[in-house]
């Protein structure tokens, strides 16, 4: 079991967030020091397996609007992060397999979307009207309301995906860089 983990991130329109996790079996020492006030919500069903064997983590988020905390499992250690998709009002989440869409001023959860593969990163922009989901073997452009607009299968493991210049740039694990159109999907040269 690792040692329970924190960071704190401050979100545009005032929310706070901080975020607490740890590896398998840690449910207890990531959990013991839960705020009150607010929803509360654990979506360890999402992740399947057994509860008492996963990673655990948990977010909480204090806003001008009210409070809230989600809970997360994984069957794989991972380091949990959120993206604020304004536009949309919601805060889009990776943790492990799985990538949560949740209302950012009440945490409902509005979409899931589960991987074959870890997720790497989320990305998006204001010019997009998607969020950027790229896992180790995959990306994928999901709308607000959690549908797949596009995808796009990787040969090699993608270790680093970022948005520059109105490109995604992906690398692969062998340092291969590949440039897609975040628009959609479409190799770039």
């Amino acid at each position: 079991m690792s040692e329970v983990q924190r960071a704190s991130i401050q979100y545009p329109g005032g929310l706070a967030a901080r975020y607490r996790w740890g590896g398998s079996g840690s449910a207890d020492e990531v959990f013991g020091l839960s705020e009150s006030g607010g929803s509360l919500v654990d979506h360890v069903e999402l992740a399947g397996g057994d509860p008492a064997r996963m990673c655990r983590a948990e977010l909480r988020i204090e806003g001008p609007l009210g409070e809230w905390t989600a809970r997360f499992a994984s069957p794989v250690f991972d380091e949990p992060a959120g993206l604020l998709w304004d536009t949309e009002a919601q805060l889009v989440v990776k943790y492990g397999f799985l990538v949560y869409g949740l209302g950012s001023r009440s945490g409902a959860l509005r979409w899931t979307h589960r991987s074959g593969t870890p997720v790497v990163v989320v990305l998006g922009s204001a010019r997009l009207d998607h969020v950027i989901i790229q896992t180790e073997v995959e990306t994928l452009a999901v709308a607000a309301d959690g549908e797949v607009r596009w995808r796009v299968a990787h040969s090699d493991v993608i270790a680093a995906a970022e948005l520059v210049g109105g490109t995604l740039t992906l690398t692969s694990y062998g340092g291969d860089v590949a440039a897609l159109d975040p628009s959609t999907g479409q190799t770039l040269r």
